[in-house]
């Protein structure tokens, strides 16, 4: 192989190396904006919990004002949210074993004695 094509291939090892040095400045600036953002929304994070902070001593003094047993109605809620949590998570499994319009409907009426005449399966 001649000088030309070792020519060749230098130059294309240089555009390579170039195209790399191109992407890697342009993800160190994708980082440092990132970092950026992620300094920003620390900030953020942390002046609403203080405000979480601030907003729940003043609830709980309202509630004891009040007379209001807050780790009661706390307790509760953090029930009827499990409680939800279970019920959502069991409603995509008990899907097909849940009652339809139809059904409720079929079932109004043969409460009122005007359901289908024919006996239904039994299995």
């Amino acid at each position: 192989m001649g000088l030309g094509g070792t020519a060749k291939k230098l130059q294309k090892v240089a555009e390579m190396a170039e195209d790399v040095y191109a992407r890697l400045n342009d993800l160190r600036d994708q980082i440092h904006a990132m970092r950026e953002t992620v300094d920003e929304t620390k900030d953020r994070v942390d002046t609403l919990e203080t405000e979480s902070a601030e907003q729940r001593a003043i609830l709980e003094a309202i509630a004891e004002e009040q007379g209001i047993d807050v780790e009661t109605v706390t307790a509760t809620a953090h029930i009827k949210e499990a409680e939800a949590d279970e019920t959502a998570g069991a409603g995509d499994a008990d899907a097909a074993d849940a009652p339809t319009d139809a059904d409720a409907t079929d079932a109004d009426a043969t409460d009122a004695g005007t359901a289908d005449p024919e006996p239904a399966d039994e299995a």
